[in-house]
Order: structure tokens, then sequence, then C-alpha cells
């Protein structure tokens, strides 16, 4: 992960558990690259879910938040059967968006398997970019950093 710069120094993160199916692999039951994408989506959720960040928060106020960038970084393979841990952490920053790091490793090895970052950005209703942050993604902000 690069160096950010800290806009407060308090981490919110959460941990979800994942058990690779028979459908997320190919072939030779290696994890597909594209499967990572639904574990990342799976660890965003339990992270909205734990701090009042879901989607469905966020568009009851009226937004939309997709995302813009992605970025994922794969070390090593996960197979079928393995259980892993997807490390979802909130980054804090001034800009209109929401952004996350993830890690993902073994349950049982603990060795990072992979890193990745995404970014989201603030549409309203009228699908029109926000500069700003809204409201209640402030308020949200000043409740838990």
């Amino acid at each position: 992960m690069k160096k950010r710069k800290k806009y407060n120094n308090k981490i919110l993160s959460t941990e979800t558990e994942i058990k690779i199916r028979f459908s997320e692999v190919d072939a030779m039951s290696i994890v597909w690259h594209g499967s990572y994408i639904k574990y990342l989506e799976d660890g965003r959720e339990n992270f909205g879910e734990k701090y009042g960040l879901g989607y469905m928060d966020i568009y009851s106020k009226g937004y939309l938040t997709p995302i813009v960038k992605l970025n994922i970084n794969y070390k090593k393979t996960i197979i079928y059967g393995d259980i892993i841990i997807v490390k979802t952490t909130f980054i804090d920053n001034i800009a209109a968006k929401i952004n996350f790091e993830y890690e993902i490793r073994k349950k049982y090895e603990n060795k990072i398997i992979t890193t990745a970052e995404s970014t989201q950005v603030f549409l309203n209703k009228k699908r029109k970019l926000e500069l700003f942050n809204p409201e209640f993604f402030i308020l949200w902000k000043n409740k838990y950093l």
C-alpha cells in the first residue's frame, strides 16, 4: 500500500471471512481473478453494515457511490476450499470520495494474498457528480473519525 496523508488518527476497518466456492475457481481449482472483485464487495458490504455506510444507507440519503477506480495486486493464489479474510479499511481524505484499502489473506496461514484499493464518488439521484462531501457523509465522519 502506498503512503497516504492521514487526516485523522482513527482506523476504521472490518474483517470478512469467506470460504472459496467451486463456482469461483477455474479448471485448476485456482480462484479466477474476477472473483476477487466480489470478495472486495463483500468486504465493503460488511464495513457498511458495521459502520452505517451501506449502499442502501447512502441511497436513502439521495446518493449513489459508483466505483471509479480499482487497483488489485495479486501476490499469491487462492484455491477451492480455502478460507480467506478480507480486511477492509476506510481511508479518510478531504475529497468527496470514499476510499478503501484491502488485504486478503488465508485464514490459517495469515499470509497476504492480495492487496487492493478502491475509490467511489458521490452522484446525486440525477447521476450528477457531487464535488463536495454530502452533509450526511460529513456527519458520518464526525461520528466515527
